[in-house]
């Protein structure tokens, strides 16, 4: 969990400094900085997304994905505990959702979450989380000064998801295999990629609704397994 901890207090700590500098930044500064982070966003999505082999898996995932999410109403209850907690704040709760859910999304969603939780479970490992730890605190100050306390919280989801991996790891290793693990990325960059489309206003996506795509392709591979066994 040493890994999954340093994550979690880089963003923290990335985070408040973002908030502090936020203060004194005029609004056409944060504007161009917003953009500039929204494209930055869409080229790490790109790189993720253009691994993937099996075009068809990533289509099936994304759109079975997103009827699940929509059934379970991933979106809304992910504002709604943005909301609960810019409330708590005494903070406009839009403001602090979005930052919250922006930043979980880019935090939790790659190869580096997963295979860095698997190795720090496995092996105690944690230089791929450090290596995260350092990408995550510098993107959580930008993010921080433009979004706004929202992206702090986002420390709490990267903490549990990143810790499920870990203990679990043993139990889950045999199923992510390589081509796994690059058909999830794949399906994760896709979705970081409408992060960015989101972040630059040009569209307005339920990216959370789409969340379960995430891990389709390891749902695939298991019933592929199974029915290669029978």
């Amino acid at each position: 969990m040493l890994g999954t901890i340093v994550n979690t207090v880089a963003i923290i700590a990335g985070s408040l400094l973002g908030v502090s500098l936020r203060r004194g930044i005029p609004d056409r500064y944060k504007e161009t900085v917003i953009a500039a982070i929204g494209l930055t966003v869409l080229l790490i999505g790109l790189k993720s997304a253009l691994q993937a082999d099996d075009l068809l898996l990533v289509i099936i995932s994304l759109a079975l994905g997103a009827v699940l999410g929509e059934m379970m109403h991933i979106e809304e209850r992910l504002e709604a505990l943005g909301y609960w907690i810019g409330n708590r704040l005494g903070r406009a709760g839009d403001g602090v959702a979005q930052g919250f859910v922006t930043a979980s999304l880019v935090f939790c969603v790659g190869a580096m979450a997963i295979v860095g939780a698997l190795e720090s479970g496995l092996t105690g490992n944690h230089q791929t989380l450090y290596a995260k730890s350092l990408i995550d605190g510098v993107t959580s100050i930008i993010f921080a000064s433009t979004l706004g306390i929202g992206v702090l919280f986002s420390s709490a989801a990267v903490f549990i998801y990143q810790g499920a991996i870990t203990f679990l790891a043993v139990y889950i290793k045999p199923f992510l295999t390589p081509v796994v693990v690059t058909q999830m990325s794949a399906v994760g960059g896709l979705l970081i990629v409408a992060i960015g489309l989101n972040i630059l206003d040009i569209t307005k996506l339920r990216l959370g609704n789409m969340l379960p795509g995430l891990f389709i392709p390891l749902v695939y591979d298991g019933i592929l397994s199974l029915w290669r066994l029978i």
